[in-house]
């Protein structure tokens, strides 16, 4: 028997196809201009006016100009080591916080779990901030960008819940055979939560590869400065211009902008080919860190 669709289903999938169809087109347009002016003719690009659907000539010296300066190379390796050891941290007290307060033998399990989700509606605010992060001898240090930030709550209560959907006759078994708190959680509990691990891999990730306010706050030597805060001078105060270096004065306003368009695409094109590997992982782990509660 072959069951037919009301006009009110239809309708709502029709609309719903609509809505996504209009969604993909607002997420996808901007990077595509971008991408598309980052490669255009600067002069044409310039006389350009009204939406671009195609690369206006195609030039490669926007990003010639990018690469060649060295604030860009010195502001990748410093995202890189931000990223590298960043990571390493975040994922280590993380894992070592939610796997202390997954465990239901903890004593003041519950008054500690409340002090974490108190931290995640009040904070000291920034001049308290500023001041410990002086007081621990982090100022000027890429290390201001990664101790501080070594804990995100939210990651917390994601990778405790998965960790809780684990059965504890495994950790049981495992201690029976002489299995100790690090053992079990290395050898057993992270490796059947590697779905949680990679989104919250993803999410400390994205938050490294984006941060610019703390850099800004806390660096002073500009060959310290991460690249996303070498974007923001590129793009808001200007100095695209200097790097036009070596075109005559009325070319540099036209390079100028295609420049802040590459500018924006090598800092951005990194992290964007990171996520199709950990996708596969993105919804699986999400729903086993956030069902439970």
């Amino acid at each position: 028997m072959v069951r037919t669709e009301s006009w009110g289903n239809r309708l709502f999938d029709i609309g719903n196809y609509i809505f996504l169809i209009m969604l993909m087109v607002v997420t996808v347009y901007p990077l595509m201009y971008v991408a598309f002016a980052s490669v255009s003719d600067a002069s044409q690009l310039m006389a350009h006016k009204g939406m671009l659907w195609r690369p206006l000539g195609f030039s490669f010296e926007a990003y010639k100009n990018v690469f060649r300066n060295p604030m860009i190379s010195s502001g990748y390796l410093n995202t890189l080591f931000i990223l590298v050891f960043g990571l390493g941290v975040n994922i280590l007290l993380t894992s070592f916080g939610a796997y202390a307060l997954s465990r239901r033998t903890l004593a003041y399990r519950k008054q500690i779990m409340l002090f974490f989700v108190f931290t995640m509606f009040f904070s000291g605010g920034l001049i308290p901030f500023y001041f410990a992060v002086m007081n621990l001898g982090l100022r000027n240090s890429l290390w201001a960008l990664i101790i501080p930030v070594a804990v995100n709550t939210f990651n917390l209560i994601i990778m405790r819940t998965a960790f809780e959907g684990i059965p504890v006759s495994l950790e049981e078994s495992a201690k029976m055979d002489g299995a100790n708190d690090f053992v079990i959680l290395f050898r057993i509990i992270l490796p059947l939560s590697l779905p949680v691990v990679a989104v919250i891999l993803l999410y400390y990730g994205v938050s490294h590869w984006n941060a610019w306010f703390n850099a800004s706050i806390f660096l002073q030597d500009r060959d310290q400065y991460p690249l996303q805060l070498i974007m923001r001078e590129i793009l808001l105060q200007g100095e695209a211009s200097a790097m036009a270096e070596g075109a005559a004065m009325e070319d540099v306003a036209m390079l100028s902008a295609t420049l802040k368009y590459a500018t924006i695409m090598v800092a951005t094109v990194p992290i964007l080919l990171v996520y199709p590997f950990l996708q596969k992982y993105f919804v699986k782990g999400a729903m086993i860190g956030a069902i439970k509660g």
